[in-house]
Parts: structure tokens; C-alpha cells; sequence
């Protein structure tokens, strides 16, 4: 029987309960009024039709009370049923089945219900094999790479970490998946560097400057890598904006290129060491070559003379400058700070390159406070004045001939002061304002000879002293380059 024929039965037994009754009791009435009140039928009549409406009122009560427990719970039964096994079905539980056979409607659904659970179940197995196989596959892959890699989620809970991440931090892969990766750098210092520069870099939103590679003791030898981190992002459940689903580490090896590049270090620091000897040699004998008490040279051979000092006197620069670069290269950078005012690093500058500027015409102008009121720097004045003689001997050759050139200084605030270098020649493309501060690097299509060395090696001296050095220009415009240094 279906629900519809149970309801209307009950309702069809309930009208009935009431029609009897109503029937009876008027039935009853109808005999009482017909019999005379003095009449000795007129009482034993009322008694047993009181006994009748009675009787029937109390199995009409007893089956509508019945009805009452029995009826919903046969209702409600199927359905409770039906819900448990949706939400078993929510969970994830698969392996559930209806059994209703209270009505034909039901035994339907039952069917229905079963029959959608195997199929859910099948499709749940099936893509979990995939899931599965696909989660194999990326682990030999990962596994296969020879660099360390770790993944982080939003959490920075380690979702995975290939076996040469695992050999360098000197970890098992079950102290490391799903562990938040701070836990577990508790008691790893390399993780924990590794972490610190995650940090760092959620902070500032880059990884700024000249980052020095990580060394690490791994192979039996020290090994040098470069980390670099890697944000993933992902399309959010809208599938249209996108999102941050984690975080990348990845340590490239560089220990046989940082080998290769201490060799060249090491070699062109040695070469220069061997090629000042024999250039100061060669000024030496000029010199004395020049003397007019030896005997005068005629035009040719003074000509000649002269040749020979320029080109000498530039390969000294050269390896003076590959010096610098070497020092810097290998650490070995030694300051010697002292308290410096920034005028008599201005006057140095000018001094040293007094001879060439006059040689192309041009006019050196100095922007100084008048009132004089800036700071003194701490600096190794020997490093800063190489740095602004640099700068200064750059202006003037990218000058046009009998243009001029600004020198100055000013004091930003009450901790830093700002040196200047500016020149109205053709300026520097934007694209190269990066590329310029790269060892051996040159403008394209610049005629004026140099070794590129000169702006990375000021650069270099300038960080050297927690200070920066920066280049605005513009093609047509001419240059300005700024030292910004604590006072």
C-alpha cells in the first residue's frame, strides 16, 4: 500500500468512526423520544443506549489513538531512511542501501537510491586510482629532479619534498609531509634559513639585491646553492579570478659554476698583480726617456713618447679596476672608514680628472651648501673618492665637447647625504639603466673606450658602505648618477 491509500484509508476509518457515531446516537434519540418518559421501557432503553454510544465511542477512540502512533511512524520510518542514507552518502560512505518495501513508491526510490550509491561508489573509486596514479607519477617526477625541492601550501605545511631535498636537509620524508614547515625548522637550521627567506619575501613582495648564495655541507664538500621561491597561483572556485595556492623552494646547485668563478677571480687578480710591474716599468722609462738632460726628442718621438704614456697609463687603470673587482669578488674588500667632509671628496674627484676635462673643454661646476651646513660621512674616503673620480670621468667623456658638468652634494635628512654626478650628454636608454652596473658591460653602440668595469665596481663600494647608487637619464637629456650615503 502507498502512502496516498494508507492516508486516505485512515481518513476513510475516521469518518467512518464519526458517521457511526453521529448514526447511533441519533438512532438512539429517535427511539428515547418515541417511548413515554413513565413508560418502565423508558429507562433500561436510556441505559443501553448510554452503554452502546459508550462502547462504540471507546473503539472509535482506541483505533483513532492507534492510528495516531501508528500511522505517522509509518510515514516518517521510510523517510528517516531515505535521509540517513543521503547524508551517508554526503560523507563520502558509498557502501550504503535502502530496503523500503512499505509501499510501492518507496521500493522506486529504494531502487533508485541503490542504484545511484554503486555508481557514485564507481566513479569515486576509479578517479581515486587516477588521483592516485596521477599523485605517483608527480612524486617519481619531483624525485627524478637532482635539485632540492620542497612544496608549501598557504599554511606553509609541506605537501611535498623530492629525496635531494631530503639528503641536504638531513630529514626523512615522514618527519616532513603535511608538518607545518616552522615545527619542523625547529630543530633544522637549513630549513630554517630557508623559511626566514620565505618570510622575507611575503614581506617585501620581492627578494631585493644582490642575494649571496646558501652554502651547504652536502657530498662530503662544501656546495653552494641559490634559492629561489616560486609563488603558485591558482584559479579560485569562480574559475575566473586567481589565487595564492602555495609556495615553491627550489635550490639550483651552482657549486661548479662558484668554482669556475673563483678560478677566474683568482687568475685575474694574479694577472694584475704581474701586469703593474712591467707598466710602472714602462711610465718609469718615459719618464726618463722625457728627461731633457738625457737629450731632446723630436716631434715624431715625442708624439710617439706620449702614445705610449696614454695607452700605459690606461692598462694601469684596467688592472687597477680588475683589482677592485677581484677584491670584491673574494670577499676580501677592506674599509677603512674615517670622518670625511663630502667637499674634499668633491675636490679630490675635480683634481683627479682636472687634466681631462680640460683636454675636451669642460667647464666642471660644483652645487655646494653656501651656508655649509651638512654632515661629515664615515666612510673610507680612499673607496668614495675612487667611486665619484669614477663617475666624474665618465661625465666628461659622455660630454659633448665644451658642454659642462655638475658635481654636488646636499643633505636629505639627518642621517643621509646625497652625492651627484651630472652630465647633459646623449643619456642611457632605459632599457640598460640595469645592465650597466653588470661587470663588462657597455652601452650598445657607445664609441667611448672602457673596460665596463667602472660602474659595478662603484656600485660595489657603495653597498659596500650600506649606501646606494642609482642612475636617472634620459636619451637627449644627459645623466644624473646619485650616491646616497648614511652621515
Amino acid at each position: 500500500m502507498n502512502i496516498k491509500s494508507k492516508l486516505t484509508f485512515a481518513i476513510g476509518i475516521l469518518v467512518a468512526m464519526i458517521v457511526l457515531l453521529v448514526v447511533l446516537s441519533v438512532a438512539n434519540l429517535q427511539i428515547l423520544t418515541a417511548t413515554e418518559p413513565d413508560s418502565p421501557a423508558a429507562g433500561p432503553g436510556l441505559e443501553r443506549a448510554l452503554i452502546w454510544i459508550i462502547v462504540i465511542g471507546a473503539v472509535c477512540i482506541c483505533i483513532g489513538v492507534g492510528m495516531l502512533f501508528k500511522l505517522p511512524a509509518s510515514i516518517n520510518r521510510p523517510i528517516k531512511q531515505l535521509t540517513d542514507g543521503i547524508l551517508e552518502i554526503a560523507n563520502h560512505h558509498y557502501e550504503v542501501s535502502l530496503n523500503l518495501t512499505d509501499s510501492e513508491e518507496l521500493m522506486e526510490v529504494s531502487k533508485n537510491f541503490n542504484r545511484m550509491a554503486r555508481r557514485l561508489s564507481d566513479y569515486h573509486n576509479s578517479t581515486l586510482s587516477e588521483l592516485l596514479a596521477s599523485k605517483r607519477y608527480m612524486e617519481t617526477i619531483i624525485n627524478s629532479i637532482n635539485e632540492p625541492i620542497i612544496g608549501l601550501d598557504n599554511d606553509r605545511r609541506i605537501l611535498f619534498i623530492n629525496d635531494e631535498a631530503l639528503n641536504i636537509l638531513g630529514l626523512k620524508r615522514e618527519q616532513t609531509i603535511k608538518q607545518l614547515a616552522e615545527e619542523v625548522s625547529m630543530t633544522n637550521d637549513l630549513l630554517r634559513r630557508l623559511v626566514r627567506g620565505l618570510l622575507e619575501k611575503g614581506k617585501n613582495n620581492e627578494v631585493g639585491g644582490k642575494k649571496e648564495p646558501l652554502k651547504i655541507y652536502a657530498n662530503n664538500k662544501e656546495c653552494y646553492f641559490q634559492v629561489k621561491y616560486v609563488e603558485i597561483t591558482m584559479k579560485a572556485t569562480d574559475g575566473i579570478t586567481m589565487e595564492k595556492g602555495g609556495d615553491v623552494i627550489m635550490l639550483k646547485n651552482i657549486t661548479e659554476f662558484r668554482e669556475l668563478d673563483t678560478a677566474k677571480t683568482t687568475f685575474i687578480s694574479t694577472i694584475s698583480h704581474e701586469l703593474k710591474t712591467p707598466i710602472s716599468a714602462i711610465l718609469m722609462s718615459l719618464q726618463l726617456l722625457n728627461d731633457k738632460r738625457i737629450g731632446k726628442l723630436n716631434e715624431e718621438q715625442a708624439d710617439l713618447s706620449q702614445s705610449i704614456k696614454e695607452n700605459s697609463e690606461r692598462l694601469l687603470n684596467i688592472t687597477g679596476e680588475l683589482l677592485n673587482m677581484t677584491q670584491v669578488e673574494s670577499g676580501k674588500l677592506q674599509l677603512k672608514p674615517k670622518i670625511t667632509k663630502p667637499i674634499e671628496l668633491i675636490e679630490y674627484a675635480i683634481k683627479a680628472n682636472r687634466v681631462q676635462a680640460e683636454k675636451f673643454g669642460i667647464q666642471i661646476e660644483v652645487e655646494y651648501p653656501e651656508d655649509g651646513k651638512i654632515g661629515k660621512l664615515f666612510v673610507d674616503s680612499e673607496k668614495i673618492a675612487w667611486v665619484l673620480t669614477n663617475l666624474l670621468s665618465n661625465a666628461i667623456r659622455y660630454s659633448a665637447e665644451n658642454g659642462r658638468v655638475i658635481i654636488s652634494a646636499r643633505q636629505v635628512d639627518e642621517k643621509h647625504i646625497e652625492m651627484s654626478v651630472q652630465d647633459f650628454g646623449k643619456g642611457i636608454d632605459p632599457r640598460y639603466h640595469k645592465s650597466i652596473f653588470d661587470h663588462y658591460f657597455r652601452v650598445p653602440g657607445t664609441k667611448v673606450q672602457g673596460s665596463g668595469l667602472g660602474l659595478s665596481i662603484s656600485r660595489d663600494f657603495v653597498e659596500a658602505h650600506n649606501g646606494t647608487l642609482n642612475v636617472q637619464s634620459e636619451l637627449g637629456k644627459g645623466s644624473i648618477f646619485t650616491i646616497r650615503l648614511n652621515s
